[in-house]
């Protein structure tokens, strides 16, 4: 079946922007949290908003942006598809709100990673799901949704010889998480991310130490930089309240868990770079689609 799509408002960035704006950022190193300069020190809350509103009006392929919470600006990234036209146009509105707007060129492309933790195949391509959840007694998976938007089926393998279960619910674009029940009682599911006993969900927060784990790369790990990131994939295609990362991933790893000791924090959407030169991976935080759907780990 075709699984349903979320609308999303563009009030939300303007709620994310002054929500940032409103709190002192934490920096965290180990197990020490020291306070950072307050968000907005050096821009005000309208000017960032006017930025990110002329950022998205623009609607270029290929751009992101989220507030730095170290500086209070509105940070923006172009990828290697961006136009010289566009970056021109880019470099405008950075001219226009030179306090309150950062630019910066970003080698490769952003991208959705579809083609694990463990991997999933569907008549699409391959996806890794990102963590086993259950509503009562009927136990699903997590995984990205622009993998389950329009795919009906899910398997354990390339053959497609076993079968997984139906997608049953995805939001994407706007957000980017599907849902896949386990229909067949023959496929396990058990609470874990590979070795990791999964016992809660946490909020992410920038300089956190995270990992993910995908079925291309597997496990890599690196810190949380930016929360409430929007990412225009291209085509139309632009999804909101994105948990950014310095963590790289590879075309396969998409669906895969974000998360931080045994707390799942976010899934994987997509990002730029690859693991071979490093790269920026985004993720949709993990309590939209247990709170949408009365889901919880276990």
């Amino acid at each position: 079946m075709r699984a349903r799509r979320t609308t999303v408002r563009r009030s939300r960035l303007l709620a994310s922007v002054l929500s940032l704006l409103c709190v002192a950022a934490l920096a965290v190193s180990g197990t020490s949290a020291t306070a950072a300069p307050t968000a907005g020190a050096g821009a005000s809350t309208a000017s960032v908003s006017s930025a990110a509103s002329a950022v998205e009006s623009l609607g270029i392929d290929g751009t992101a942006w989220s507030v730095d919470e170290r500086t209070g600006k509105l940070r923006v990234v172009a990828d290697s598809t961006v136009t010289d036209t566009e970056l021109a146009q880019l470099r405008q509105a950075a001219g226009r709100f030179t306090a309150a707007m950062t630019l910066e060129r970003l080698d490769g492309r952003l991208r959705t990673l579809l083609s694990g933790g463990d991997a999933i195949y569907a008549g699409g391509g391959r996806c890794s799901a990102g963590v086993n959840v259950r509503s009562g007694s009927t136990y699903y998976f997590v995984t990205a949704g622009h993998c389950t938007d329009g795919t009906t089926t899910w398997y354990t393998g390339p053959a497609m010889d076993t079968v997984v279960g139906p997608t049953t619910a995805t939001s994407f674009p706007g957000n980017d998480f599907g849902v896949v029940q386990y229909s067949n009682p023959a496929v396990p599911h058990p609470g874990t991310i590979g070795t990791v006993d999964v016992t809660g969900t946490a909020t992410a927060y920038v300089g956190q130490r995270v990992c993910t784990r995908g079925a291309t790369t597997g496990v890599r790990c690196g810190l949380v930089t930016g929360l409430n990131a929007t990412v225009n994939y291209g085509g139309g295609t632009i999804v909101y309240g994105l948990i950014q990362t310095n963590i790289c991933a590879e075309p396969g790893d998409s669906g895969g868990p974000l998360y931080a000791g045994d707390k799942v924090i976010g899934i994987l959407s997509g990002g730029s770079g690859n693991c071979a030169t490093g790269g920026t991976t985004y993720y949709q935080p993990i309590q939209e689609v247990l709170s949408a759907y009365g889901m919880s780990v276990y």
